[in-house]
């Protein structure tokens, strides 16, 4: 089989113009980047509101392994297929992030048959949103500290500044450093950190803001630092929140492109599942909701943390309520949750099978706790057996849970008609969507009804500089906010080593944050990396330009 980028190379893609036309825009509703990618205008979203919804459809996932399970592959590929039975779809994904293309997880672009084009363009430097996420962040963190430095007005404690700034690569090296060195006229030294882009709270922001307006005042309302006295400094206190807003304007606009198969596809925003709320923006949902009958969009990681925060804190917040959740599952997954190492996956193996399929039983129940119907969707992989798919469905019946095998990646949208047929069958019946918890409890509840209904967890514990901080955002008025856990996405629990359906454990909230312009409160479960490094053999080894000009080595 061809790789990814020779068979994205090979597409045969429509003009942008073209594909705008058949969702009903006019030309002058679009601001096309080249001849395959485009901006929708403020004036053409303003048009759209009044435009009956669609249904929607959320793609979530089990625990994946490290490779990960194929979701946005699925979410492409049902989308292709919903036009293939003649349905009018649409799909609303989130953007790639460079470091994970030139680390070891890849892009964000699917895979195989079932791709967003054009995928280079995609997985590197898109339409510019994220250099100017990027460039918003880094002029917070410059003028906080030219704030320091021009005297201090603001009596800013250089100890206890909060915002990070931040890089849209792979790089360890600048975790933690020391700035301002060098003398007075290179500002006052304090310990400083970098983040990647998809980590930071101005990519929420931009995800959560309903128009210009709404993200200039989240940002303003960023908090930024405390004073030597503990009061709270905001981005609005430096000044900062109108010139990042500028520099935002085009990219708080939805980008437009196609799939392989030249149905529509809007991709816009791209925050982390762990330490943000992990779904594309709400600009965009809302978009694509009023161009379509369906729109299929999806949620990061497994779904203990993209699924519960998009239900819990972009729905709730959007006034979102989905029709459908498709959870994608795969036998590889599930003999990894029964132990099997990732270099043994490709191997029958019953026995790790059914011992991990606990995980799968365990996300249906969790989903079902919304009041959605669920599908799972089975992403054959090429050395799954008959035996192993036939024990996965049979698992599927006991639970009580609809089904499909899906080979999007190998077929693209015929690959996921059988998936389709069902999403339709499911969009038909009653959804009554309700959160998992209320947003008048108490911040303290919220955590332990995720641990203990999602997680499956006994309990919470909290470290004493998790509690002084959770305490602390109460006190500023912070306690009707949603929580966002950040933990691993490898366990339903905090530790990444206990595989399949664990029982008997705690989770530890090690520390907390407030993303104040967000609108959510993060709770940090174990060791999250917001900054991460370049693996031993990066994919950036392989990426490289040819004698023709062509990229090569892009997945």
């Amino acid at each position: 089989m061809l790789t990814d980028i020779e068979i994205a190379q090979a597409a045969k893609m429509k003009n942008i113009t073209e594909i705008a036309a058949g969702l009903g825009f006019a030309p002058e509703e679009i601001e096309p980047y080249g001849h395959y990618k485009a901006k929708i205008t403020e004036e053409a979203i303003t048009r759209l509101k009044n435009k009956k919804d669609g249904k929607l459809i959320l793609v979530t996932a089990v625990n994946p392994t490290p490779a990960g399970e194929g979701k946005t592959t699925v979410s492409i590929g049902l989308g292709e297929a919903m036009e293939k039975i003649g349905k009018n779809a649409i799909v609303a994904l989130r953007e790639p992030s460079l470091g994970p293309v030139f680390g070891i997880k890849g892009g964000a672009a699917g895979g195989g048959y079932s791709q967003v084009v054009p995928m280079e363009d995609i997985n590197l430097h898109f339409t510019g949103d994220m250099h100017a996420i990027t460039s918003a962040n880094n002029l917070m963190c410059a003028m906080l500290d030219n704030s320091i430095q021009q005297g201090n007005e603001l009596n800013i404690d250089p100890r206890q500044v909060l915002v990070k700034r931040c890089l849209d690569m792979n790089d360890r090296a600048l975790r933690n450093i020391i700035n301002s060195l060098g003398g007075r006229l290179n500002g006052v030294p304090r310990e400083d950190h970098f983040i990647i882009t998809v980590a930071s709270e101005v990519m929420a922001i931009l995800c959560l803001a309903e128009d210009v307006f709404d993200l200039k005042k989240r940002l303003g309302n960023i908090l930024v630092a405390y004073t030597y006295d503990g009061e709270p400094v905001y981005c609005r206190d430096i000044k900062a929140n109108g010139a990042m807003t500028v520099l935002l304007k085009d990219a708080i606009k939805p980008n437009l492109v196609q799939t392989l198969e030249n149905t529509p596809a809007i991709m816009h925003g791209g925050p982390f599942a762990n330490i943000a709320h992990g779904c594309n923006s709400i600009r965009a949902t809302k978009a694509a909701l009023k161009l379509a009958d369906y729109t299929i969009t999806e949620a990061g990681f497994g779904s203990d943390l993209g699924a519960e925060k998009f239900l819990d804190i972009k729905c709730r917040f959007a006034g979102l309520k989905p029709n459908c959740i498709v959870l994608v599952s795969t036998v590889r997954s599930m003999k990894y949750n029964g132990g099997v190492p990732k270099d043994e996956l490709t191997t029958e193996n019953l026995e790790a099978l059914k011992k991990g399929s606990v995980n799968l039983g365990k996300h249906i129940e969790n989903l079902k706790k919304y009041g959605v119907p669920v599908i799972v969707a089975i992403n054959h992989f090429y050395a799954d057996t008959d035996a192993e798919i036939d024990f996965v469905k049979s698992f599927c019946e006991e639970k009580g849970a609809d089904f499909a095998v899906t080979k999007c990646f190998a077929e693209g949208g015929e690959g996921g008609k059988e998936l389709a047929e069902k999403v339709v069958e499911a969009c038909e019946k009653e959804s009554n969507f309700r959160h998992i918890y209320d947003i008048d409890m108490p911040v303290y509840d919220k955590i332990e009804t995720i641990a203990k209904e999602i997680y499956g967890a006994d309990g919470v514990d909290y470290t004493k500089e998790a509690k002084q901080a959770i305490d602390g955002f109460i006190k500023l008025g912070a306690d009707k906010m949603p929580v966002c856990i950040a933990k691993t996405q490898y366990s339903l629990s905090d530790n990444p080593k206990l595989l399949g359906r664990p029982e008997n454990f705690r989770i530890t909230i090690t520390s907390a944050s407030l993303s104040n312009g967000a609108g959510f409160i993060v709770c940090l479960a174990g060791n999250v990396m917001t900054m991460p490094g370049l693996s031993k053999s990066p994919s950036a080894y392989r990426i490289d330009i040819d004698e023709k000009g062509n990229t090569v080595g892009l997945f």
